[in-house]
């Protein structure tokens, strides 16, 4: 269900925050361009042999009004500056000599440049220049940049709130059903327990009767498979239901993998399995000890049950700044492709028959997903080159 809620609540949030960004980057581009396309036309107003004021290249600019940039209009004679005008209501402290000797001794006849940071922009043709002061556009631009950057930000806190709503909305009926299930697994598991402690303890008192042991042994059987479903189901309703975090306490987390590790290498030698560790010594994590000694438990029981025979299985546990890593890697059956998600949901099973002959349920993966969940971190498989990795981190 949280994953659930995660991915409603990541999409709303795309989309809105997408829209959002869209709308305030085409309206700083069009104002932008909006800009660049007047200064452009300014710029070119001395190549316009059609105007009916008479400022074509051979016209007098004396009188010329330019209310929208600082304009100014520089006659040249043999390359040295003759005249310069300025067009407008107001001088600024611009040196249009020291840019005008930029402009004769530059290469380009033509210049706008990015508006954010050049400072003039330029029209040299023949023995005439124009040259713009671009400064207080590039300083209006910017303005309206750092003011949609903070209109953006405030809408993102607005669609991060919004996107928490509809994402609870949305997924309310879902959730609703999700933890009418949680509550009848839980309530049916309950019930449960009672009667089968019966059906085991009754067939424990017939094991003597020699004539009816086979049905008898099967009773106590299905009873234990029975029992260990159960567990199992109470189990992970509990994880589901989240845990208290106060409850933690600072634990060795390498000693508790090296024990756990003990305990399987018994039961792995058997099926001809060795297990090699790799462990950081000393490495201290705040969580609940009975739950990460049932979450290693439960990936090496995993490993050892589908590694092949005479294979070894390795163990890596190390940490940096923020971050616990913990490898467990097996030699065997590998996951299908596109199962490695799968693997972690409930009652989920690759392979059925050969899980219903070794008491497999699909909810050891579940219930290890909701440990480290609760531990705030993350669990993924893969397999690659016959060789499986359950990889775990846990942020300190």
């Amino acid at each position: 269900m949280k994953e659930l809620n995660r991915k409603v609540f990541k999409t709303i949030f795309w989309i809105l925050s997408s829209f959002i960004v869209i709308v305030i980057f085409v309206y700083n581009v069009s104002i932008y361009t909006r800009e660049y396309h007047d200064i452009s036309r300014t710029l070119n107003i001395i190549n316009d042999p059609l105007r009916l004021d008479g400022f074509g290249p051979e016209g007098d600019f004396d009188n010329m009004m330019i209310m929208n940039y600082e304009v100014y209009t520089i006659k040249l004679n043999n390359g040295v500056i003759e005249k310069i005008t300025y067009h407008g209501n107001e001088l600024t402290n611009f040196n249009i000599e020291e840019v005008a000797e930029k402009v004769i001794n530059s290469n380009n006849s033509y210049s706008i440049g990015n508006l954010y940071l050049n400072r003039y922009a330029y029209n040299y043709t023949g023995d005439n220049i124009v040259i713009i002061n671009t400064t207080g556009v590039g300083e209006k631009l910017l303005l309206v940049l750092v003011e949609s950057l903070l209109v953006l930000f405030i809408f993102e806190i607005f669609i991060y709130y919004l996107s928490i709503t509809l994402t609870k909305r949305i997924t309310k009926p879902a959730e609703d059903a999700f933890q009418k299930q949680k509550e009848f697994i839980a309530d049916a598991s309950h019930e449960l327990k009672t009667p089968l402690a019966v059906i085991m303890a009754s067939s424990d008192e017939l094991k003597n009767d020699k004539k009816n042991k086979k049905y008898i042994d099967n009773i106590k059987y299905e009873s234990e498979r029975m029992n260990t479903l159960i567990r199992s189901l109470l189990d992970l309703s509990k994880l589901e239901n989240g845990v208290n975090i106060s409850n933690y306490k600072d634990e060795n987390i390498s000693k508790i993998i090296e024990r756990v590790t003990l305990t399987f290498e018994g039961i792995a030698y058997e099926e001809g399995i060795n297990i090699n560790t790799n462990i950081e010594d000393n490495i201290i994590f705040k969580c609940s000890k009975d739950e990460i000694e049932r979450l290693i438990s439960i990936i090496l029981d995993n490993a050892v049950k589908h590694s092949y025979k005479d294979s070894s299985i390795d163990i890596f546990v190390s940490k940096d700044k923020n971050n616990i890593k913990i490898e467990i890697i097996n030699s065997g059956d590998p996951i299908k492709e596109g199962d490695e998600e799968k693997i972690f949901e409930r009652f989920y099973r690759g392979d059925k028959s050969r899980n219903r002959e070794s008491n497999r349920y699909g909810l050891g993966l579940a219930i290890a997903k909701n440990i480290v969940t609760n531990h705030n971190g993350t669990i993924k498989a893969s397999s690659n080159n016959g060789k499986t990795t359950f990889t775990i981190n846990l942020k300190k």
